[in-house]
């Protein structure tokens, strides 16, 4: 597998793709077991509720996961990804929907390396029925060769 993106084809300011994810319970569950990571504040509702968010959540690193799989979707091998640095800001419940995305702040054509800005935004809806999007990372960036 080599990088897809061309280095050419990128400018700064410029998009990548969003990528989209309805949060299951059967996700979060199956990352609980592959992570062993089986806080209850991920497998248990009324636990969630109990220590003061609205239900469930997922784990960060489901997120950051879901985010990773954005960026090496668009490169096209998870070896032009060099690195990740985020900033959680908010809790992802069961049933959001999350969208990984970024901007390409900065490239260098010498390395043939970029810098993104990158994210999670959380699309969820309020009890009044209002979309009320909010960002789950945020303040955050990756480092990437292109090709």
């Amino acid at each position: 597998m080599s990088v897809r993106v061309p280095f050419d084809s990128v400018m700064v300011g410029a998009e990548i793709p969003e990528l989209s994810k309805v949060v299951l319970p059967t996700d979060v569950l199956a990352y609980a077991d592959v992570s062993d990571d089986r806080n209850p504040l991920h497998l248990d509702d009324a636990f969630a509720k109990e220590a003061g968010f609205a239900g469930q959540i997922a784990h960060g690193m489901f997120t950051l996961a879901h985010l990773t799989t954005c960026l090496t979707d668009w490169l096209g091998d998870p070896a032009g990804l060099d690195s990740i640095r985020v900033l959680f800001r908010a809790p992802v419940f069961m049933g959001d929907t999350v969208v990984a995305g970024g901007t390409i702040k900065e490239v260098d054509a010498g390395t043939k390396r970029a810098v993104l800005d990158i994210w999670v935004r959380v699309d969820r809806v309020d009890r009044d029925g209002q979309e009320k999007p909010e960002l789950a990372i945020r303040r955050s960036r990756a480092e990437v060769t292109l090709a």
